[in-house]
């Protein structure tokens, strides 16, 4: 594990502008960046043992985060 929090701004770095105009505009796209950094930062928790967790635990919040992710793409894509 490479230990390094993958925040949206470096995630999309062509689209900060877009980032941060919806996450103004957008109620929904807000809520999905601000779940997104709530589940990076227990992943980011978890891999350092901050907050030691279980594998199972660890790759569901990761699935979560790839489908977050998927979904602010989606988003920035129609912006």
């Amino acid at each position: 594990m490479s230990h390094t929090p993958h925040e949206l701004h470096e995630e999309f770095p062509d689209k900060l502008d877009s980032l941060h105009k919806l996450k103004e505009i957008d109620g929904n796209f807000r809520h999905l960046a601000d779940r997104y950094h709530e589940i990076n930062r227990a992943i980011h928790r978890a891999e350092t043992n901050v907050e030691p967790t279980s594998a199972i635990a660890e790759e569901n919040l990761r699935k979560e985060r790839v489908h977050l992710k998927d979904q602010i793409a989606a988003k920035l894509a129609q912006a």
